[in-house]
């Protein structure tokens, strides 16, 4: 007789065991085998086989099973497990043949694939990339390495085209249409029939859907659906980027009819099981401009240390796998927030009303509770289901005024919870000399805000000041995120963890070379601890270059992702992270707290609904749809700077050089916070050599070099709003600097 899951459906019994029978029932009514299964018969065979040779080996005979088992070799093809070669068999994907991943455009015509499995990313060449465009998933294998010593890639095959539509300008030119993509790492240019151009002219923006996906012989064919608007009209920037980044900005037929099902407040229902904590005085801290609350904080003294309760929305009790609300939240990946709008994960009704711990309302919470030593260690933790009801909403700069400044007229407004409040921050800093000990990174890195004035006109550009309650907060999110990797790791849990490595060989060589010109080292040989980074970044505290070796040291780190591996965080010199505080805006916080339940409802780790190999494709996709929230975010910055220089051409600033390139340097203005570029050809009458070691250009015969960190004065020459860039004039130049001199 065969078992039944705990969903009920039958548990199927295949020629060969599956390890992920019971999972698999649990995901489907009629099960068929798991994609471990099938990778092992592959495996197993050492062979290529034909579909119908898998199925005979799994026992798969009917014709619903087989027609299942078709569209799951086809999704495995997708994702790159598996590839169909000419004679239509099925082989695996490795590393050591054939390389899966993602690829990513270069404006210049080349790029890079990043593979799956994590590894080193794979040069494409412009040649290679004729046939490819941003976004795609491709398979391809290693035909030999550069001139610069890099993996290049030949193209095998395209496992999924990802750009359908491109928003960009249109141009007529000799009688030739053809759209200029907004997105830059799209490189080719799409052309447009006369048949296919509709109402639209020339320089306006459009959208263009593609009918044509380009080859290795040419371009790709398009024709007009929508007409955006004209050139430079205002407000358009955020539309513009919305579709050329391909980011999800309507909702769905599903989802709407889904979130009609939702009552506005708690059914008492729901309440049963959960521990009540609507008298602990929780309360949420944030921005002025905050809408969707995630989190709420309570601190206590005890005997031993502190106990800390950090409440987060409990978002899974709402978002269901499998429905039409999760597919929608899991294609946006996360929420996207642009200057003055927001491009949600869940539906308003959920982001800012159901899920949102909003004051005096009664809301549904997961609860990480933590008992933490006067050294800063959390020695004991759990997590419950509970219901909760905050009892303040408060901003970083009330509390920063009732913490920091004792501001008598707010602790006065808020005393019943100022006493909690002080045994937060006490707590925060004992947990930032924690952290300072462990040799956590801390950069001091400095991020701008674009206030706006009527009409949207851009009035300002200001620094965005950090106080200690932002500090505070973080570190509460921090330790909680850290006491949750934990948690699931004890549980054994297939879990997706928050990883940042260390600096690559080729970066650490690069960046001692630099510090050697600079008369400083880095200490930690071939493997560098990040207590190394802060002790060096300690050490040069006052010196007036301070902030161009800070830069050249961020620049040597590598881009956190999402994975399923254990390859910890690098910066924040964690073995174990992960994201659970924020399931309103990022998916993968809404995947963790799925796994949590599922230790709360004491089941198996191998019953999870989600494999390993599951969760290493949704972090691969959560990591591309955070780098695309990144990208088209700058975008719409960038072209809000460029709107904002329009008017002041010609006009003078001082700056610092923050980049050098072979073709020029970039200056950010002082107190504005715009850069733009000085181009080599700009400069004074001499050859100009790039040093990438030294980060400078160094003039052949004046002696005159032009250095990252290095002040200068600019004169604003033009302003591109298509290309979204500025360009400065030199005015003065950095002295001349002595060479020196060889010892004999």
């Amino acid at each position: 007789m065969k078992k039944k899951s705990s969903r009920g459906n039958k548990i199927p019994s295949f020629k060969l065991d599956d390890p992920m029978a019971e999972r698999e029932a649990k995901k489907y009514q009629n099960p068929i085998p798991s994609r471990e299964l099938i990778l092992e018969v592959l495996h197993k065979e050492g062979v290529p086989l034909t579909k119908e040779e898998i199925a005979d080996k799994l026992g798969l005979h009917t014709d619903e099973s087989l027609e299942a088992f078709r569209r799951r070799l086809r999704a495995m093809e997708r994702d790159g497990q598996v590839l169909r070669n000419r004679k239509r068999c099925y082989c695996i994907i490795n590393s050591k043949d054939l390389i899966s991943g993602r690829v990513i455009g270069h404006p210049d015509g080349f790029g890079f694939l990043k593979p799956d499995d994590g590894s080193d990313d794979l040069f494409v060449s412009p040649r290679q990339m004729r046939a490819l465009l941003h976004g795609d998933r491709a398979v391809v294998r290693v035909r030999g390495v550069d001139r610069r010593g890099r993996k290049e890639a030949a193209l095998v095959s395209i496992l999924e085209r990802n750009t359908n539509r491109v928003v960009g300008r249109l141009h007529v030119d000799s009688g030739v249409n053809f759209v200029v993509p907004d997105n830059k790492r799209i490189a080719q240019d799409i052309l447009i029939a006369d048949s296919q151009l509709g109402e639209a002219s020339d320089a306006q923006i459009v959208i263009v859907e593609i009918l044509e996906q380009p080859s290795k012989r040419k371009q790709p064919i398009g024709k007009i659906v929508e007409i955006i608007g004209e050139h430079m009209a205002p407000g358009l920037e955020i539309d513009v980027a919305i579709r050329a980044h391909d980011l999800p900005f309507e909702w769905p037929d599903p989802v709407i009819a889904e979130m009609e099902q939702f009552d506005r407040k708690i059914d008492p229902a729901e309440c049963v099981n959960r521990k009540d904590l609507r008298r602990t005085p929780l309360v949420t801290i944030d921005g002025e401009d905050a809408r969707d609350f995630d989190d709420a904080v309570y601190c206590s003294r005890g005997k031993k240390g502190w106990k800390l309760l950090v409440a987060i929305a409990d978002v899974s009790h709402y978002v269901s796998p499998d429905t039409g609300l999760d597919d929608e939240a899991k294609n946006r990946g996360n929420s996207v927030y642009f200057p003055e709008r927001v491009l949600p994960m869940l539906p308003e009704p959920l982001s800012n009303g159901l899920c949102s711990l909003v004051a005096d309302e009664d809301r549904l919470c997961m609860v990480c509770e933590m008992h933490i030593s006067d050294e800063g260690k959390i020695y004991r933790s759990r997590f419950f289901e509970a219901i909760m009801r905050s009892h303040a909403r408060l901003t970083y700069t009330q509390v920063a005024k009732i913490l920091v400044q004792k501001n008598a007229t707010l602790r006065k407004k808020y005393k019943n919870l100022v006493p909690h409040l002080e045994q937060l921050f006490a707590l925060y800093k004992v947990l930032r000399e924690a952290r300072e000990r462990r040799g956590t990174m801390d950069f001091d890195t400095q991020e701008s805000k674009i206030v706006f004035g009527q009409g949207r006109k851009i009035e300002s550009i200001v620094p965005v000041v950090r106080n200690d309650a932002h500090k505070l907060i973080e570190e509460c999110m921090l330790v909680a995120n850290t006491a949750t990797a934990r948690y699931l790791q004890r549980k054994k849990m297939a879990r997706l963890l928050r990883i940042h490595e260390g600096p690559s060989h080729e970066k650490l060589k690069d960046l001692r070379a630099f510090l050697g010109e600079m008369g400083l080292s880095l200490a930690g040989r071939d493997e560098p601890e990040p207590s190394d980074y802060m002790q060096l970044i300690q050490s040069i505290a006052g010196r007036q270059d301070a902030h161009l070796i800070q830069t050249v040291l961020l620049r040597s780190m590598s881009q956190a992702v999402y994975s399923g591996e254990l390859k910890g965080h690098f910066g924040l010199a964690l073995q174990l992270y992960c994201h659970f505080t924020s399931p309103i805006r990022r998916y993968p916080d809404l995947l963790i707290h799925r796994a949590i339940r599922h230790c709360l409802a004491g089941k198996k780790p191998s019953t999870f609904r989600y494999s390993q190999s599951d969760l290493a494709q949704l972090g691969e996709h959560c990591s591309t749809t955070e780098r695309r929230a990144d990208e088209a975010t700058r975008d719409v910055i960038s072209w809000l700077k460029c709107e904002f220089m329009l008017d002041k051409l010609s006009e003078e600033y001082s700056g610092i050089i923050t980049a050098v390139t072979s073709f020029g340097f970039f200056v950010e203005l002082d107190n504005i916070f715009v850069e733009g570029l000085v181009h080599v050809s700009n400069l004074q009458r001499d050859y100009f050599h790039f040093d990438p070691i030294g980060h400078r250009l160094n003039g052949e015969r004046s002696g005159v070099s032009y250095r990252l960190g290095d002040q200068v004065r600019v004169k604003v020459a033009r302003v591109d709003l298509d290309e979204k860039k500025i360009d400065f004039d030199l005015v003065i130049t950095p002295k001349k600097r002595k060479r020196r001199s060889k010892r004999k």
